[in-house]
């Protein structure tokens, strides 16, 4: 089984060093290949998603990605900014679904932004539609605005697009995701004001049809977004749109204690995946050894579930990370009195010495 090791800018290095660490303290032989990605790609070939990357990530059967972005790079052109590297990834290796799961180990109750008694027991999923949307709709750029009270004026614009077989595989994976767990399904959109996302209603409703055992119903995402502060625990699976999905994942990586904690897999048709924290690159606080590895530790513990066929295996670091977390150990993102402070290296450490 072949792993690409892609650790990109900012934190990335650091945080998948330790998921790496932890990937070798199994008793399974794994090879991994490592290759620049991002900022560290345009760096070395003058391109944020190189070539022998990409083909490293196409040969490879799974993909553990760290984080890609800086501040020195905003002003290149943007095919030429670190982000296009994740986005050339999601679109060349076919990953059309994101499954970013939100759970609150009890030991961090209080680290979560809200009280406890709201929160506690929190494990919702939420599943984000990768390839569509505005995030590769076209057409898009900046032109001169041809109608309106300001013709004549330059304008940005970009283009939201669904096609019905984009909506419809990811409202399979959904479906399918809710009858493994609590046959329940939230689709979210704001159909109430876009045409789009009225499509997207239709056809969810329609693909329904073949999983009667799942409950289904719909809310617009400005509610959604309320109510994952308001009532989190009346989620179970939660599937939606590529910015919709991009927005609600992280407001519910705060109900877990931190986006720290918060993995996630994209994946194709046949399972293959991206594995990466959800968090981003936090070049301000990169190598200072402070920032919290468990997401891309977690993110390994998907990979091995969802691609490598290692069940098993992804158990035995879940339960390594939550024995952590009952020891008391915690990175200064989800700190509390009366823990121990560790950093970034010790928290890996810690999570090996726990798979023993």
């Amino acid at each position: 089984m072949k792993i690409a090791i892609l650790p990109g800018d900012g934190i990335g290095p650091e945080i998948v060093e330790q998921a790496v660490k932890v990937l070798n303290a199994l008793d399974e032989q794994f090879e991994m290949e490592c290759a620049p990605v991002g900022g560290a790609g345009y760096e070395a070939s003058g391109h944020p998603l190189p070539e022998a990357t990409l083909k490293l990530a196409k040969e490879a059967d799974a993909v553990l990605f760290g984080s890609v972005g800086d501040w020195k790079y905003d002003s290149l052109e943007r095919q030429l900014r670190p982000e296009q590297a994740i986005l050339g990834l999601r679109k060349n290796l076919n990953l059309f679904a994101n499954f970013r799961p939100a759970i609150l180990y009890p030991e961090l109750s209080g680290a979560s932004s809200l009280k406890p008694e709201v929160v506690s027991g929190l494990d919702i999923l939420i599943i984000r539609e990768l390839t569509g949307d505005i995030y590769f709709g076209q057409p898009r750029g900046v032109r001169v605005c041809p109608d309106g009270p300001f013709k004549g004026q330059q304008e940005g614009f970009d283009t939201m697009r669904y096609a019905e077989g984009e909506v419809r595989r990811i409202a399979h994976v959904a479906f399918q995701a809710a009858q493994k767990r609590s046959q329940r399904l939230t689709s979210v959109d704001k159909a109430n004001v876009l045409e789009t996302f009225q499509f997207w209603k239709d056809i969810v409703i329609d693909v329904h049809k073949e999983y009667p055992d799942v409950a289904l119903d719909h809310m617009y995402v400005d509610n959604a977004a309320m109510q994952l502060v308001r009532a989190p625990k009346k989620f179970d699976v939660i599937v939606t749109g590529n910015m919709f999905g991009d927005i609600l994942s992280d407001a519910a990586a705060m109900l877990t204690g931190s986006i720290g904690m918060l993995p996630s897999a994209s994946l194709d048709a046949n399972n293959k995946g991206l594995y990466e924290p959800s968090h981003g690159s936090a070049p301000d606080i990169a190598g200072k050894g402070i920032a919290n590895p468990l997401a891309t530790i977690l993110s390994a513990a998907m990979m091995l579930r969802f691609s490598l066929a290692k069940p098993e295996q992804a158990d035995r670091i879940e339960n390594a990370v939550k024995k952590v977390l009952a020891q008391g150990l915690r990175t200064p993102d989800i700190y509390e009195d009366g823990c121990t402070k560790v950093g970034t290296v010790e928290m890996g450490n810690a999570v090996v010495a726990a798979l023993a």
